[in-house]
């Protein structure tokens, strides 16, 4: 007793597969491996941003209106 033998599992994944269906979990694990090849590409890429053309993605122009009121400046930190 206290150890978790295979038919342990085997009785988990069957009530998982009951509760769940095995296409929401085909589902669920395509999705999570996605997820995950999404995150990996960007940790190499250093972007969060899909390679896919077909996404929409938003633009942030770099040209900036500046009010004349206000004043520009670049934050330093105290040492």
């Amino acid at each position: 007793m206290g150890s978790i033998s295979i038919w342990h599992w085997l009785i988990v994944l069957l009530i998982v597969v009951l509760v769940f269906g095995t296409k929401k979990l085909k589902n669920m694990g395509s999705d999570l491996g996605s997820a995950v090849k999404g995150f990996k590409d960007g940790v190499r890429d250093g972007t969060a941003a899909p390679d896919d053309p077909a996404s929409p993605t938003k633009q942030v122009s770099t040209a900036r209106t500046v009010d004349p009121g206000t004043i520009d400046v670049e934050a330093k930190t105290k040492s």
